[in-house]
C-alpha cells in the first residue's frame, strides 16, 4: 500500500497540471486582480499561505496582530479601491475576531472576501477543534457564505465570490476552506475574468427626473453609498453645476464631492447642520438620493423622512433593486450604478437657468461655511481649532481616518474634504476602525499623508496594529484624543441617568510611551496653541508619529458640555 502512495506522490510532483487547493486559490486571486491580502496566519490555512508564496511579487501579504485589524484593513481597502478587500483568518477564534470588520463591511456596503480556515472534511460535525458552521454564524452578516469542499470548484467559487462582493449593493462574502481541501492536489482549469454588468437608468426614468427638476422649488441632491469612484465624484460636480442643484452628502461620505465647491451644503447624519436638518423637514420639495440607503444614522433615527411615504417628492437611485422601497416608497425608483446614472443624466439641464435656485443654494452654503467656525469649549484644547488647522495646512489629498465616539463629531464638522477617498470611517459606528484603516490607506497610497484620529477608548481596541504599521513601513500620524472616558456613552448616561456614572471612566497608558515601544516617536500636548508645531514635527518624522491630545472631559461636543448634558438629563427627569 505504501508503495502505491509513493508512486502517486511521484506522479503528483511530475505532473505540472496538478496543483494544491491553496495554490489554485492563490492563482485565481491573482487572475482576478487581487494585490493585497490582510491576515493573521493560522495552521488551518497553511495551504493558502503556501500558495501565496508563489505570488509574493504580485500579492502583498500584510501580517496583522489581530483579526479585527485584518478585517478592518480589508474594509478600508475595499472603500479605497472598489475591489474586494481580502482577509484570511483561522477558524473559530480567528473568525470570531474578524466578525467586527465583516459587520462593518455589510452595513457600509463595502466589497470584501473573507477566507476562513476550516477543520478537515473528515472531522466535520463533531465539534472538532475550533469548528464552527460559518453559514449559520455569518448568515445575516454577509451577502453570501459558502464552504469549498471540492478543490476543483475553487475557480467557480472565487469567481462568484468576487462578483457577488462588488455587484448590486456591495458587501462581504465569506468562504470557508477545509484545511485538507487546501492541500489536496488536483487538476482544474483557471477562471476567466469577465466584466461586471452594471445597471443603468432607462430613458423614461431620466425624462421623468428632468420633469421633476423643472417643477421643483426647493430641490436637494444627496449623494453617498457604494460603488463610487473618482470619476463619479467629478460627474457629480458637473451635474450639480449644470442643474444648479445644491448637494449634501450622507453620513461619512463627505469626500464624495469637493467640500469647497459652492454647491456643497453639508452632511446629513449625526449632529448635522441644524438649518440643513430644518430644511429637510420643512422646505425640501424634491429629494434626489443617489447611492445612500438612508439608514438610521443618515436620517437621525429615521426622523428626517416620513415612513413609508416621504413628505417631499422622493427620487431614489441605488445599484441594488431590493434597497428601493425597503423603508421609504420613492416616487421614482432608479436601479443604477451611480456613475451610469450621472452619465445618463448629463443631458438634464435647468430651463430656468442655474440662477433659479441661487438664493436657495447660497443660503445653505453660507450656513455651511459659518458652521465650520470653531465654537468655544471648556478646557485648554479646542478640537475645532485643531481640526481646522489640519484642513488649512495639510495637502488636499490627505486621508483622514476615524472610528466611533464623540471625538468624531469634531472631525466631521470642522474638516473639509477636498478630494475623493480622503475620508475612511465606518457608517456602522464601529470603534477601533481608525488605526487599521490608516494602515491600509498608507500601504495602498504610500505618497499620500494619512492621519488616524481616535479617541482613547477607540484607539486601544486596535492599538496593537502599530506593530503592523512598523513592520510594513506605514508612516502614519496618529492623533489620540484623550478625555479619560467612553465619551459617547457617558453623554447618553448623563442625559438619561444624570450623575449615575458607571462603567464609562477609563484608566489609560501613556500613549506616547506606548507608541515609543513600537519605535514610533511622539509627544503629548495639552493646549490648542501647541498643536501646530506638534503637527509640523509629525509630518517631518519618519516611521510615524503619535500626538496625544489631552482634552477636558467637559468638552463633550462642540455645542454641549458634560455638565450641560447632565443638566439636560436632570431637567428631563424633573418633568416626568
Amino acid at each position: 500500500m505504501s508503495s502505491v502512495l509513493e508512486m502517486q506522490s511521484v506522479v503528483a510532483r511530475e505532473d505540472k497540471s496538478l496543483r494544491s487547493g491553496g495554490r489554485i486559490l492563490a492563482d485565481q486571486m491573482r487572475l482576478l486582480g487581487a494585490d493585497t491580502l490582510y491576515c493573521v496566519p493560522g495552521e488551518s490555512f497553511l495551504g493558502l499561505l503556501e500558495g501565496l508564496y508563489a505570488h509574493q511579487d504580485q500579492i502583498k501579504v500584510v501580517t496583522c496582530r489581530h483579526e479585527s485589524g485584518a478585517s478592518n484593513m480589508a474594509d478600508a481597502y475595499g472603500k479605497l479601491t472598489g475591489k474586494p478587500g481580502i482577509c484570511a483568518v483561522t477558524r473559530g477564534p480567528g473568525a470570531t475576531n474578524a466578525s467586527n470588520g465583516i459587520h462593518t463591511a455589510y452595513q457600509d456596503s463595502t466589497p470584501m472576501i473573507v477566507l476562513i480556515g476550516q477543520v478537515g472534511r473528515n472531522m466535520m460535525d463533531r465539534e472538532a477543534f475550533q469548528e464552527i458552521d460559518y453559514r449559520r454564524m455569518f448568515g445575516e452578516m454577509a451577502k453570501w457564505v459558502a464552504q469549498i469542499d471540492d478543490a476543483r470548484r475553487i475557480p467557480e467559487y472565487l469567481g462568484r465570490a468576487w462578483k457577488t462582493a462588488i455587484s448590486g449593493r456591495p458587501g462581504p462574502v465569506v468562504l470557508a476552506l477545509p484545511e485538507d481541501m487546501l492541500t489536496e492536489a488536483i487538476a482544474c482549469k483557471d477562471l476567466r475574468p469577465t466584466a461586471l454588468p452594471k445597471a443603468a437608468p432607462t430613458p423614461d426614468a431620466i425624462s421623468t427626473l428632468g420633469q421633476m427638476i423643472e417643477t421643483a422649488n426647493n430641490p436637494l441632491l444627496v449623494i453617498g453609498g457604494p460603488s463610487w469612484n473618482e470619476s463619479c465624484a467629478e460627474k457629480v460636480v458637473a451635474f450639480s453645476e449644470k442643474t444648479g442643484l445644491p448637494v449634501a452628502t450622507s453620513f461619512r461620505c463627505q469626500d464624495y464631492i469637493d467640500n469647497d465647491h459652492d454647491n456643497y451644503v453639508g452632511v446629513i447624519g449625526i449632529a448635522p447642520l441644524p438649518k440643513l436638518r430644518q430644511r429637510m423637514l420643512r422646505d425640501v420639495d424634491l429629494l434626489i438620493a443617489v447611492g445612500p440607503r438612508f439608514g438610521e444614522m443618515t436620517t437621525q433615527g429615521y426622523s428626517l423622512l416620513d415612513i413609508p411615504n416621504p413628505r417631499m417628492t422622493f427620487v431614489h437611485v441605488h445599484p441594488a433593486a431590493e434597497e428601493l422601497g425597503q423603508v421609504y416608497q420613492p416616487d421614482l425608483s432608479i436601479v443604477s450604478d451611480p456613475e451610469a446614472f450621472f452619465d445618463a443624466a448629463s443631458n438634464i439641464g435647468n430651463k430656468g437657468g442655474t440662477e433659479r435656485w441661487q438664493k436657495w443654494r447660497s443660503e445653505q452654503r453660507n450656513d455651511y461655511t459659518a458652521y465650520l467656525q470653531p465654537t468655544e469649549v471648556p478646557g485648554k484644547v479646542n478640537m475645532g481649532r485643531v481640526i481646522r488647522h489640519i484642513t488649512e495646512t495639510m495637502p488636499t489629498d490627505t486621508v483622514i481616518t476615524n472610528g466611533a465616539g464623540n471625538y468624531t463629531v469634531w472631525v466631521h464638522r470642522f474638516h473639509e474634504h477636498r478630494k475623493y477617498r480622503t475620508q475612511l470611517a465606518p457608517t456602522s459606528g464601529s470603534m477601533g476602525y481608525s488605526v487599521p484603516a490608516a494602515i491600509a490607506a498608507k500601504l495602498k497610497n504610500p505618497k499620500r499623508e494619512v492621519v488616524s484620529i481616535a479617541g482613547d477608548g477607540c484607539f486601544l481596541m486596535t492599538g496593537q496594529e502599530l506593530a503592523t504599521a512598523r513592520q510594513h513601513g506605514a508612516d502614519i500620524i496618529y492623533i489620540v484624543v484623550n478625555n479619560g472616558m467612553y465619551g459617547t456613552i457617558r453623554m447618553h448616561q448623563e442625559r438619561h441617568h444624570p450623575a449615575h456614572v458607571i462603567a464609562t471612566d477609563l484608566v489609560n497608558p501613556d500613549f506616547v510611551t506606548y507608541a515609543a515601544s513600537f519605535g514610533i516617536a511622539g509627544e503629548r500636548i495639552e493646549t490648542t496653541e501647541a498643536f501646530p508645531d506638534a503637527l509640523g514635527r509629525a509630518r517631518d518624522s519618519k516611521g510615524g508619529y503619535m500626538i496625544e491630545i489631552v482634552v477636558d472631559p467637559e468638552a463633550l461636543t462642540p455645542t454641549q458640555s458634560l455638565s450641560a448634558a447632565r443638566a439636560q438629563g436632570e431637567n428631563a427627569n424633573a418633568k416626568q
